[in-house]
């Protein structure tokens, strides 16, 4: 498949395999939530009855006051009382295959570029480390402020240049990850880092 490059009359060749795949959004889903799932932290913790401090001596005796029996004053019922579920530490991690994984990528890239969200230039990087520079080359582009640029590598000029703007980001092929391509609308990626990215799902 033939894509034109973007602020050019030339074209590119790309992988239909990588480029031209069904959307499946199951995978995708899966993937997603694989890969959130992986980014927690997993320490959270609570004390149960047994592990708040005190509590150690029955408030009152059984019977013949009236009042409710208690064993401890550090019943989940009881103000300061630990908790009846306490939470623990644990891993979130859902296991997902590398298969699946590239796959996923695979959708995912292929419905940008079906979307038209996906473009690829010759190259892009900024000579000065300027705000205003990264964000003239962004709308040279595409008129949005919320892009994904994707090069095989990242100058210090490009990544410090766009660093001070919330929507655009940077990423080098080896941190390519799903969520991030799904978080923005618009994708610039170099033909460097497309020759990268066929080997790689290839």
């Amino acid at each position: 498949m033939e894509v034109k490059l973007r602020g050019g009359r030339s074209t590119v060749e790309i992988a239909d395999a990588t480029f031209a795949a069904e959307f499946r959004e199951p995978l995708v889903h899966q993937v997603v939530v694989s890969y959130l799932a992986g980014g927690r932290a997993g320490t959270k913790a609570q004390k149960t009855r047994s592990e708040v401090s005190g509590g150690g001596v029955k408030p009152w005796r059984q019977k013949g006051t009236g009042r409710a029996r208690a064993g401890t004053i550090r019943s989940p019922l009881w103000r300061s009382g630990g908790r009846a579920f306490a939470a623990k530490p644990r891993d979130h991690a859902v296991k997902v295959n590398r298969k699946m994984y590239r796959g996923a990528l695979r959708s995912i890239l292929s419905e940008l570029l079906r979307q038209e969200r996906l473009h690829v230039v010759k190259s892009f990087d900024v000579k000065t480390p300027r705000t205003q520079d990264a964000l003239a080359a962004v709308n040279k582009l595409v008129k949005s402020d919320d892009v994904l640029i994707i090069g095989a590598e990242i100058s210090e000029n490009l990544y410090l240049a766009v660093r001070n703007l919330s929507r655009v980001d940077v990423r080098d092929t080896e941190a390519l990850d799903p969520v991030t391509l799904l978080a923005h609308e618009h994708v610039v990626m170099t033909v460097d880092a497309l020759r990268k990215v066929e080997e790689w799902l290839a």
